[in-house]
């Protein structure tokens, strides 16, 4: 059959968290299925989000049902993604500002929510987090955690192909066909060669996200998503251990986030019609440091890294905005609208992401009478590395601590291993370390740039986090470039034009918070490139 003619059971629209999901449930049942997404993996929203694990502890007063879904989506992950997962703990600390009368309604909500609480003394609490507010009435330790949105979209990529899944990265949805009532086949462009192709179906899952609205009018549907915007501050280091969250309703700049060695702070809120729109301003990066410091009295210390945005998939009938949104999820079978095989769901977090795709998988294998229940809480997204082999890439692994690699490559391990034992044999001269925050080796870079997904440094950077560390691709970039141009390792751009983009994307997350030490930083950067260099010569902060 020729490629720009595919058959298969279901489409899925939409490479994030819930579409990647979704992929990989329908695979697991036995159906034949295929995910497109209009950029490379983890485009959207699930790519931009501060990284909670929820405990639920944030919705136990405003949603009860949507905390127990949290606490128990919580659980799961930590069982079937443990490589993207970092149980760090939260904290729910108390301020002199915040409603005394609100502790014991939460302790009382997150109790009939299943959610596990400990109060725990000021002066314990400040041990284990001592740039924790001297301030603080009251600290509640919960199970939140950590989670890297990257790795866990790319993991359940991984596990859908291996029973079956495929997915077309960079194809845009242009039209849904339907005939009598019914689903017919989804029309795509492929942005890389500007070609067109038909996928003919039995049914169509929009995941879409903050899309959604978009792809549901393709089919001649309304459904009510409104983009909201969250824009987010990452600092240079990791100032504490823990998610620290105040210990009030829900609002703006009130939960910090470790990652590796930084700290994430997040998030705002603000309603918008453009589900691109992820370029944070200056004012709210002010924001939020405002709203933050009491918690973290130091905060206007400690070294931006950068800033970044994206935006929510709110579901919005009634014409709610914001945080008076729900963040519940809904699935539309859009039978009832007179168009039968198509399916919507959106809203949710990343942290019931799972459950989301499981929802909607049900009412898919109804409609294509499939007999199949869903399998993914119970499989791991991917096997656990075999520790012996990693005993033995120590000697031609350039890191010694390998957990963090085989963590972020997942079915990939083997593949990497063998490309750097290949280039070293037994010394490390031929695998050298390219990005020193996040300790990447060129045979990773390699193995991910021969993936037929990887098509830019972006792409690998999704995947490796490089340039992703303090430097922010100052001195990795290119490293890499120069890296794989020696060792015939070629991308869909020409080297110099690549490292470009890559820069520019970089650091136009710096922009925003351009003063102090980043400035100094951002001008170190631009004498390299511009400079001595000659790239950019309008400058790499645009």
């Amino acid at each position: 059959m020729p490629e720009d003619r595919i058959e298969t059971e279901v489409v899925v629209i939409g490479g994030g968290a819930t579409g990647i999901g979704t992929l990989r449930d329908l695979s697991l049942r036995g159906i034949a299925c295929v995910l497109v997404e209009q950029g490379g993996i983890a485009h959207g929203t699930s790519s931009r989000f501060h990284g909670l694990l929820h405990s639920g502890g944030r919705y136990a007063v405003s949603d009860t049902v949507s905390a127990k879904e949290c606490i128990e989506e919580n659980t799961i992950l930590r069982r079937i993604g443990a490589q993207c997962v970092e149980e760090t703990e939260g904290f729910f600390v108390l301020l002199p500002e915040d409603d005394a009368d609100y502790v014991e309604k939460w302790v009382k909500c997150c109790a009939k929510a299943g959610i596990q609480t400990e109060e725990l003394s000021v002066e314990e609490a400040r041990r284990l987090e001592p740039e924790i507010s001297p301030q603080a009435l009251r600290v509640f330790r919960v199970p939140d955690s950590c989670v890297d949105g990257f790795r866990l979209v790319l993991h359940n990529a991984m596990s859908a192909r291996r029973h079956g899944g495929r997915v077309l990265l960079y194809h845009k949805v242009t039209g849904i066909a339907q005939s009598n009532g019914t689903i017919k086949s989804v029309e795509v462009f492929d942005t890389l060669t500007q070609t067109k192709k038909t996928i003919f179906c039995q049914a169509v899952v929009n995941a879409a996200g903050s899309w959604s609205g978009q792809i549901a009018a393709l089919a001649g549907l309304d459904v009510p998503v409104t983009p909201d915007k969250g824009s987010l501050i990452v600092f240079n280091h990791r100032f504490t251990s823990r998610v620290v969250n105040r210990l009030h309703p829900g609002s703006d700049g009130d939960i910090f986030v470790p990652h590796g060695s930084i700290t994430i702070l997040g998030t705002t809120s603000t309603t918008t019609d453009r589900p691109d729109d992820t370029r944070p301003s200056r004012e709210e990066i002010l924001k939020l440091l405002c709203i933050g410091e009491p918690l973290f009295p130091k905060l206007r210390t400690y070294r931006i890294l950068r800033a970044f945005a994206g935006t929510r998939p709110l579901y919005t009938p009634g014409h709610a905005q914001g945080r008076n949104a729900s963040r519940n999820f809904q699935v539309f079978d859009h039978a009832k609208d007179g168009l039968n095989g198509f399916f919507s769901i959106f809203g949710g977090k990343l942290t019931t992401y799972r459950l989301m795709a499981e929802k909607v998988c049900d009412a898919v294998a109804d409609y294509l009478k499939v007999n199949a229940v869903c399998t993914t809480k119970d499989l791991p997204m991917v096997q656990e590395a075999d520790t012996e082999r990693l005993k033995e890439a120590r000697h031609y692994f350039p890191v010694g601590d390998l957990s963090l690699m085989a963590d972020r490559v997942g079915d990939d391990l083997d593949k990497v291993l063998d490309l750097a034992q290949k280039r070293t044999g037994s010394s490390s001269t031929g695998n050298p370390l390219i990005c020193e925050c996040e300790m990447v080796s060129l045979a990773e870079i390699e193995s991910i740039a021969q993936d037929p997904d990887s098509h830019s440094l972006t792409d690998i950077r999704l995947r490796t986090r490089l340039g992703m560390g303090t430097c922010q691709g100052t001195f990795c970039a290119l490293r890499a470039i120069n890296a794989m141009f020696e060792h015939g390792i070629t991308l869909s751009k020409d080297p110099l034009c690549e490292l470009q983009t890559f820069l520019q994307e970089r650091f136009r997350g710096l922009a925003p918070a351009c003063w102090g030490i980043q400035a100094q930083e951002m001008q170190l950067s631009h004498a390299i490139y511009a400079g001595v260099l000659n790239v950019g010569k309008k400058g790499l902060c645009k």
